[in-house]
Order: structure tokens, then C-alpha cells, then sequence
């Protein structure tokens, strides 16, 4: 029997292409072929989805003012340091509260507190954690960020967000830049640019934490060899933006390439829902699973309390 799921896979892709595949329906349509027909080229996607992820990040920077997104980065930089600290502090008390596996634990909270996936593959290698470890905290991450693209935007219009202070608060309470970005997308031009220069503002602090993770790790990684993954995709979308806001020339192109990044960004977030399986979810037990929505939750109220209190509209 010929399978069809190759045929609907194209199809979802070309749907996520058109101008009638949003962040959302994209991320929908991904889930539900995970979910029914299955993905046929699960191996091939997921790292094309980081790929294509990390090239449309940068293709970003071509729509963006270096300028405007240095001020945005500023304007984060100390709530950003504060909500790190205070989340993988909770996040370890949590983890050891619920008796969750502690290095799933410690990559739940790395996670959270950072920006998703990325932190925990960078952290990863050098704690040599178990393979069940980064599934399952993976995993977790993920789900909470299908979610989290899916009612951010509704609950931002709510509760009266402006585009900036939405842009703020999924930077602070989203765990991965492409459910930022699907979120932004959703909401508007200005929460895009500042949820995503903050989120990516707050990737940087991937290299200090994995030095400090390497040095109390340091034994093991000698041994094991590990490596920490750097997110270079930061530099370039800094340099891409840089070149478009000091070459003037360069700007009605940069526009034209900024479109293509937002285009692919929402196929991104059609291959991330397609890898979204039945396993994943089988493999998420339910003690990191509360772990990781209890933190979540804290945060997302307190850093949107903050921001409604001390950022005008």
C-alpha cells in the first residue's frame, strides 16, 4: 500500500509557503500530520528545522535597525539578568521538590530560564547528560512552547498588551526563539523586533552559563569529550542588521530578504509541530512535565505582572 504521507508532508510545507499559512497554522497543521499520518522524513527534518531557523533568524536582521534593536536589548537587560537567576533557581527547587531525575531537572530549568532547546543542547554535552535526560527535557520544552505560540498572542490582546510590551514579555516567558517569533509574528511588527532582539539578547548568556556548566562538569566533559554548540546565528543576524542600517543602499533589499526569513520561519514552525510525535510524547513523564508547566506558569505571571507595572503602554 502506497503511503500518503510523504504527499501530505509536501503539502503542508507548500500550505506553510503560501500567504494563507500564519505562525499558528503552520505549528496546527505540523502537530496534526505528527500525529496522524506521521512524519516519513523525521531524521531529515529536524535538523533542517534548526538549520532553516537559524538562516532566517539572520535573514531577520536584514529588516532591522541596529540601532532600535540595541536600545530594545537595553531596555530588557536588567530584568533579563534577574529572571534568569530567579528561574534556575526555582527551577532546581522545583525539580528536586517534585524528586525529578536531576539532570532532566537541571536541562528543564536551563531551558526555561535561557531560550529552550538551543541552552539545553548547548548545556547538554558538557553535563553529559543521559540521552533520556535531553529527550524527555526536549520534550517538555517543546510542548510548552506549541502551547505558548498558540495562546500568548490571545492573552497579550486580553490583557491590553502594547506591541513592546508583548514583545518584552515573550521574550522573557516563551522558551524557544521560533515560538518568540510565531508569536510576534501573530501580534505585530514592533512586538516581533523586540521579542526577538531580547530573546536573542538573552541567548548570548548560553556562553557564560556553559563555561560555568563546564567548569563544574569539567571532569566529565575531559573525559567524555563533550562540546557545547555555540548559537552563532546571533552574530549574523547582529552583522545583517548592521549592514543594513549603516548601507543605506542595502535597505530595500534587506526588506525583500527580511519577507523571505519571515517565510521561512513559519515553515520552520511547520517541520518543529511535524516532529512532534506520538514518542515525543510518550517519553515525557508526568514529574518533568509538571516541573517544567509549574515553572513556566510562575514565570509567565510574574514577568508579565512586572511588565504591567513598570512598562507604560
Amino acid at each position: 500500500m502506497i503511503s500518503l504521507a510523504p504527499t501530505i508532508m509536501l503539502i503542508g510545507i507548500i500550505f506553510a509557503m503560501s500567504s494563507w499559512g500564519s505562525a499558528a497554522l503552520a505549528l496546527l497543521a505540523g502537530v496534526a500530520i505528527a500525529l496522524t499520518v506521521g512524519n516519513p522524513y523525521a531524521d531529515k527534518t529536524k535538523p533542517l528545522a534548526q538549520k532553516l531557523l537559524s538562516y532566517s533568524i539572520i535573514g531577520l536582521g536584514a529588516g532591522m535597525n541596529l540601532i532600535a534593536v540595541g536600545k530594545a536589548g537595553l531596555s530588557g537587560l536588567g530584568m533579563t539578568i534577574v529572571s534568569i537567576g530567579a528561574t534556575l533557581t526555582l527551577g532546581l527547587v522545583l525539580g528536586r521538590l517534585l524528586k525529578a531525575e536531576k539532570e532532566t531537572s537541571i536541562l528543564i530549568a536551563v531551558g526555561t530560564a535561557i531560550c529552550g532547546g538551543s541552552a539545553i543542547a548547548a548545556i547538554a554535552p558538557v553535563m553529559k547528560a543521559k540521552p533520556h535526560a535531553i529527550t524527555v527535557s526536549l520534550g517538555t520544552v517543546f510542548l510548552l512552547n506549541a502551547v505558548a505560540l498558540m495562546i500568548f498572542p490571545t492573552l497579550g490582546h486580553l490583557v491590553g498588551l502594547s506591541q513592546e510590551q508583548f514583545g518584552i514579555w515573550s521574550a522573557l516567558a516563551i522558551h524557544d526563539t521560533s515560538s518568540v517569533v510565531g508569536a510576534g509574528l501573530q501580534y505585530g511588527p514592533e512586538a516581533l523586533q523586540t521579542g526577538v532582539t531580547i530573546k536573542l539578547a538573552r541567548a548570548l548568556w548560553i556562553v557564560p552559563l556553559t563555561m560555568g556548566f563546564g567548569y563544574f562538569y569539567r571532569d566529565i566533559a575531559a573525559e567524555h569529550g563533550g562540546k557545547a554548540k555555540k548559537p552563532w546565528f546571533i552574530l549574523g543576524f547582529l552583522l545583517t542588521a548592521a549592514l543594513v542600517t549603516w548601507v543605506p543602499a542595502l535597505q530595500d533589499a534587506g526588506h525583500i530578504v527580511e519577507q523571505v526569513a519571515r517565510k521561512g520561519l513559519v515553515v520552520t514552525l511547520f517541520l518543529i509541530g511535524a516532529n512532534l510525535g506520538r514518542k515525543t510524547l510518550q517519553e515525557v513523564g508526568i514529574r518533568p512535565l509538571l516541573q517544567g508547566v509549574i515553572l513556566w506558569l510562575i514565570v509567565s505571571i510574574i514577568t508579565l505582572t512586572v511588565i504591567r507595572l513598570t512598562i507604560p503602554t
